[in-house]
């Protein structure tokens, strides 16, 4: 058959001619796809998408190549095949964008990569200048770049360098930035200051109006001002006339538009009355030269404030990279050698001294020191480090030495996976970013018409000279509707609060989790391990009579001794403390959430919760009053069964964390209901709960059980967010409104949490609550002042006040006013960096 012509294979670099043709093709990576039914359900989900000429999906290469009739419609596909169960494969691509100024660049920049055929999704941060594209794999970088190339902004991709090495480059960008923000305001100053003598002086001082009179006469003066203002505008302000009026031609105004035209149409006005006043009307013969150079010199003022608090901002992150030192003792052919940080390989034995950072992760080989792992984890007690023991790049040595073997150097350490989850977190877009966007995309457009109606109800109505008011009032309400404020408000209060967040050891893998915990009503803990220490001990054993407690107990740890949950590493620790040899089990089999069997020594041996003995047909009712008092203290009572008679009842308990009775009290002052889960019976839990003052108790869950206890908690509407160990959590975590997984400091990489806790304190928990809030209150002030700013001076800057005494916003107050509400949404930002964990002050007042 011969191969149909009018197909054509859809990539980025066909894709410019796809829409053109017939048909166009489209090969999307599927995910999760185990069977021949699988294949068919994906098939039929993209058949039914609209537009849909023909799937064809291949279980062995695992992607659906997808023929359409016209131009391919990506989301509706991804939406198909999200909704059959499946997912799509996609990659990341992080840019750094140059050239945006105001919340409308933002938009225009994601409109235009999300506009990229393959592009799946587009988060622009104006206060971090990055982009992060999620896209099909065959979308290339370069696509990418020219997509925001042609939208009239620079781009370039970030590589998966060290983040302590980008952040070097990125710092030494923002540096040149600022020197060159501050080289133009000094040259714009030094050509306004003359000018403004000049116009200024002139209008207020009669000795100033009668010295430039009776020396080079106004006509003069009105020329040397046409040279200072042009010098003004076309030198250190030539940035906003070139950006400006490209985006005019591109019929995409922005912040730089508005100034190009309020500058432009002031300096044009002024020039035709210094060198053509024939053709202005009698009366409106003014300059405002002064007012354009003044505007100019004003929002560079802006500009510089904002950038240096915009780097500000990223502090956080900056102090994390810098716990990176910059060089490594190492030992290579049998030498000590020192070599940068930068060249360390995995696999290299290196030396640390007393004091100092320690280079990379690794795993201790020789020597033994205590570390300080606060800056990562914000646990302030030094950890003990042995041969064997695991250690982190950036934390700090005490005052022993020894020898560590690299495991991970670079981009692959711990310090660098954080620094990423956190730039990541900041480069993410809430929810009430969404209200934003919407008014930003039409905002710049609104101000160009109110402006332009603005000219023409006072060239209309207004008084003599009405073209100079006109002119005035447009100008006004061109330069103080800037949006910059509206498009910093979100992303600074995300990147201040993320960063100190990360300072405190609380990780937002997803920067919505940062307000999704807002609204959190329900703090849902796992038991074992997240409140308790997570190591069980045994406590009691009691046999019945007949029977010898050495022998059943040796029985059951070599029942145990084949398992690894924590319940029976206690067992077995216990009979080992007590000298027992154990006999090697045969036939093992656990039971997920019950128990435990096997052969030993030719006898069927089974241990393990009651719920497993009622599976076994064994009754418990001879140990009921032990087991009841056991779990009145707390205790988790077991029983352990011999060739199907019962023998024994065990009980093991879980000490309770430290820092739990403070970190619920945390959680209970910021108006948390708490519940616990777990798999004990429920007389245990309800003691343990009654101790720790938790709400609700969620008891004899089953591991796979956990998520079902989520949806339950869920009753009435309420928001969930679900506190574990991130492993066996992992599905719990996921089904939570907001997943919080408790770390060790070294295991960070848990995609199942919205949130990373890097200590084991459960503090932490109310340190993201308290963070979330903290942060979300701040955007909403930041949103409020950038918003009501706006509302509140636009009708100021159009005139309205002129009824009621003549009042009028001169545009050099709308410049200077413009800017110091960018400087403002950042300062408020940066209160953030204040903020303190409720948890320590619980702790504090106990």
């Amino acid at each position: 058959m011969a191969p149909d012509t009018n197909i054509k294979e859809w990539t980025p670099a066909t894709a410019a001619s796809s829409s053109d043709s017939p048909d166009a093709m489209l090969s999307v990576p599927i995910e999760g796809m185990t069977c021949a039914s699988c294949v068919r359900r994906v098939e039929r989900a993209i058949a039914a998408v609209p537009g849909v000429a023909s799937a064809t999906v291949n279980l062995a290469t695992e992607r659906a190549e997808i023929r359409f009739d016209g131009t391919p419609d990506l989301p509706a596909v991804l939406g198909a095949v999200s909704q059959a169960g499946y997912g799509v494969g996609t990659e990341a691509t992080d840019l750094a964008i140059e050239g945006m100024t105001c919340a409308s660049c933002v938009g225009r920049v994601e409109r235009a990569l999300k506009a990229v055929p393959g592009v799946t999704g587009a988060a622009v941060n104006l206060a971090t200048n990055r982009a992060r594209v999620a896209h099909l794999p065959s979308v290339d970088a370069a696509a990418l770049i020219a997509a925001v190339q042609a939208a009239g902004y620079g781009a370039e991709r970030l590589g998966a360098e060290a983040p302590a090495d980008r952040g070097d480059r990125e710092r030494a960008a923002r540096a040149a930035e600022i020197r060159g923000l501050a080289r133009n305001l000094g040259l714009a100053a030094v050509l306004t200051l003359p000018l403004l003598v000049l116009e200024m002086g002139a209008h207020l001082s009669v000795a100033v109006h009668h010295a430039i009179r009776d020396s080079i006469g106004f006509a003069l003066s009105w020329q040397i001002q046409f040279v200072l203002a042009a010098l003004v505008m076309f030198v250190p302000g030539l940035r906003f006339q070139t950006k400006g009026w490209r985006a005019l031609l591109r019929a995409a105004p922005d912040m730089n538009s508005l100034v190009a035209i309020g500058t432009g149409a002031a300096f044009a006005y002024s020039t035709v009355a210094t060198f053509g006043p024939a053709l202005l009307p009698e009366g409106s013969r003014n300059v405002f030269f002064e007012a354009a150079a003044v505007i100019v010199t004003l929002i560079l003022l802006g500009r510089w404030l904002e950038a240096r608090s915009k780097g500000r901002t990223s502090e956080a992150i900056r102090r994390l990279m810098g716990l990176q030192p910059a060089t490594a003792r190492v030992l290579r052919d049998g030498q000590e050698q020192e070599v940068p940080a930068a060249q360390l390989l995995a696999g290299d034995i290196v030396l640390v001294r007393p004091g100092e950072r320690i280079p990379a992760d690794g795993e201790v080989t020789e020597g033994a020191s205590f570390v300080d792992e606060a800056m990562i984890t914000g646990e302030p007690v030094p950890v003990e480090k042995t041969p064997g023991a695991r250690v982190t790049g950036g934390t700090v040595n005490g005052t022993g030495a020894f020898r560590f073997r690299a495991t991970a150097v670079g981009g692959e350490t711990v310090l660098s996976q954080i620094v990423r989850m956190v730039e990541q977190a900041q480069g993410s877009k809430l929810p009430i970013q969404a209200l934003v966007d919407q008014v930003t995309m039409w905002f710049v457009p609104a101000v160009l018409a109110i402006a332009a109606l603005t000219f023409g109800v006072w060239l209309v109505f207004g008084p003599d000279p009405a073209l100079a008011f006109a002119l005035v009032n447009a100008v006004a309400v061109l330069i103080i509707a800037c949006p910059c404020a509206m498009g910093l408000a979100t992303p600074t209060s995300i990147m201040v609060g993320t960063g100190r967040a990360a300072e405190l050891g609380v990780l937002f893998r997803k920067g919505e989790a940062l307000q999704s915990l807002r609204d959190v009503e329900v703090v849902a803990l796992d038991k074992t391990g997240t409140l308790t220490e997570g190591r069980p001990t045994l406590t009691d054993l009691s046999v019945v009579p007949g029977e010898d407690e050495a022998a059943i107990l040796t029985l059951v740890a070599a029942v145990e001794a084949q398992s690894e949950h924590p319940v029976a590493q206690a067992i077995v620790a216990a009979a080992r403390t007590r000298g027992l040899v154990l006999p090697e089990a045969t036939a093992f089999e656990a039971v997920p959430g019950y128990g435990a069997t096997a052969l030993v020594d030719g006898r069927r041996v089974a241990v393990g919760a009651d719920r497993y003995m009622a599976r076994l047909s064994l009754d418990v009712a001879p140990f009921a009053i032990t087991a009841a008092a056991l779990a009145d203290q707390g205790r988790t009572p077991l029983y352990a069964a011999v060739d199907g008679r019962l023998v024994a009842a065990l009980a093991v308990a879980d000490p309770v964390k430290p820092g739990t009775p403070a970190a619920l009290a945390a959680l209970r002052a910021q108006g948390l209901h708490i519940a616990m889960v777990t798999g004990d019976n429920r007389r245990t839990a309800e003691a343990i709960a009654r101790g720790l003052g938790i709400d609700e108790v969620v008891a004899e869950v089953l591991p796979d059980g956990k998520v079902a206890a989520v949806q339950g908690l869920r009753e009435g509407g309420r928001k969930v967010a679900f506190v574990g160990d991130g492993i066996n959590d992992a599905p719990a975590l996921a089904a939570a409104d907001v997943g919080l997984a408790v770390g060790n400091g070294t295991d960070i990489a848990i995609e199942s949490a919205d949130v990373v806790l890097m200590s084991g304190d459960l503090g932490a928990v109310a340190t993201a609550f308290g963070i979330s809030r903290a942060t979300m209150a701040n955007i909403r002030q930041n949103l409020f002042w950038a918003f009501a700013y706006n509302v509140a001076l636009i009708p100021v800057a159009a005139g309205i006040l002129w009824p009621f005494g003549g009042t009028l916003l001169s545009p050099m107050l709308a410049a200077g006013a413009m800017g110091l509400s960018s400087v403002f949404v950042l300062a408020n930002a940066l209160r953030l960096r204040r903020f303190q964990p409720a948890a320590a002050t619980a702790v504090e007042g106990r």
